[in-house]
């Protein structure tokens, strides 16, 4: 009864802007009440949550053996690369850790069972995971059209899709004008060059390598947005070439010679692989002048996932668009017959695959997958986006600080509840 006559109050205002004026001193409770309830959420997190994880960290810093390794996730080209009171303020002044690597941190295989070792970080069976999600024979869930943008030089289009257990997988497909796979293959390979683009790559090192199958550990660590501390990744990557199709893999692995530290936060579930060939150009019919990059990238962040997704599909646009003038400077640096970093050369040296082995691998126990073409469903899935316990925890907050009685408390949690099921109605 409280809210009919609160409602029915300010529709008797005598003008549209007195209602239109209430009716926003009404609904800005509610949105402060989101607000307040993510900081709540994340900033009034007990530091004895953490204890089962850091007991479980501890163990497994014991054992490197038995460290998690995540294989299917910056993109990262998608740059989301997005938390103690607030302590996601307080991490840029934190203590800043030395992240260098002493030039004598960078082994090189020098014998078969070293090339085994280094090797061993990403291996056949990530090649065949790659053939399988570029052949779309994986058998996950079905791919939902997210975007299809251009400029007058390089198209895009991505898709996401939300695994029963793990973060959301994205899939896209980029085709960028006068370029060959070499050169792009280099481009994203090469991390002196990177911080030259990319301006949330804050360190890149180089902690292995193997001359011999170009097998690589790296460590990055990247800049997030001021209410997040910067994440670390420890990278294991690798190329095989088939003609002048490459597939390109880097996937979160394990490193016992760099400890874990509270800041930068390490993300140990990462993968983002890409194959490289050339195809058609649309500006020049039957020659092969334009090359297509298919990126498959999800990481866990440790971001809310749904948090994660609205993001990226917010910032996915504008972060691509950085990625092809960084591309053509590279071209330009290339055509100066500038020295190659040691990332650059790396990139060069390349496992051989045969096409009839490419098949193979793709025809073993693979299903069909499904890629949609519309962008129906995923608008649909955009009212959902917010999930309900956000706002209901917020109105919870709110009502908690606000001191105005229960008639007051009931109206904050009866317009919460309302908004929490907008969509689930769309």
């Amino acid at each position: 009864m409280a809210m009919l006559s609160l409602i029915s109050d300010i529709l008797q205002r005598p003008t549209i802007v007195g209602v239109l004026s209430e009716l926003v001193a009404l609904m800005a409770p509610v949105w402060i009440a989101v607000v307040v309830g993510v900081l709540v959420g994340w900033a009034w997190k007990p530091k004895w949550a953490n204890l089962g994880k850091d007991l479980l960290d501890g163990s497994k810093e014991s054992s490197p053996a038995s460290r998690l390794v995540c294989s299917i996730p910056s993109f990262n080209p998608l740059k989301l690369q997005f938390p103690t009171c607030i302590p996601w303020i307080s991490d840029a002044g934190a203590e800043k850790v030395n992240l260098s690597v002493p030039p004598t941190a960078v082994p090189e295989c020098s014998s078969m069972a070293s090339e085994r070792g280094t090797s061993s970080f990403v291996t056949d069976d990530d090649l065949q995971h790659l053939c399988r999600l570029v052949e779309v024979k994986d058998g996950g869930p079905s791919w939902i059209h997210m975007m299809d943008r251009c400029t007058t030089t390089m198209s895009y289009q991505a898709w996401r899709r939300d695994p029963e257990t793990g973060p959301p997988q994205y899939r896209s497909r980029t085709v960028f004008e006068d370029a060959t796979p070499e050169l792009v293959r280099d481009f994203f390979w090469d991390d002196e060059f990177r911080s030259k683009w990319d301006d949330m790559l804050i360190h890149a090192s180089t902690l292995e390598n193997c001359p011999i199958t170009g097998c690589m550990m790296v460590q990055w660590v990247r800049k997030f947005p001021f209410f997040c501390s910067d994440r670390e990744y420890i990278i294991g990557r690798r190329i095989w070439e088939s003609g002048r199709l490459y597939y390109c893999i880097t996937k979160g692995v394990p490193c016992s010679t760099i400890p874990r530290r509270n800041r930068p936060r390490r993300v140990d579930l990462y993968y983002s692989s890409w194959c490289i060939r050339a195809v058609e150009s649309k500006r020049a019919q039957g020659q092969l002048t334009a090359c297509e990059v298919l990126l498959f990238h999800h990481e866990d962040m440790g971001i809310p996932w749904e948090i994660a997704k609205l993001g990226v599909r917010q910032g996915m646009w504008g972060a691509v668009k950085k990625i092809e003038p960084g591309l053509r400077a590279y071209q330009i640096e290339r055509a100066s017959e500038a020295p190659l970093s040691r990332s650059a050369i790396m990139a060069q040296i390349n496992t051989k695959v045969s096409e009839v082995h490419l098949r193979s691998l793709e025809s073993v126990n693979a299903q069909t997958s499904e890629i949609e073409d519309g962008v129906n469903s995923s608008e649909k899935r955009a009212g959902k986006s917010i999930p309900k316990l956000i706002i209901v925890g917020g109105a919870i907050a709110l009502a908690c600080t606000i001191d105005r009685g229960l008639i007051t408390k009931a109206l904050i949690f009866g317009v919460a509840r309302r908004f929490s099921n907008m969509g689930r109605r769309l």
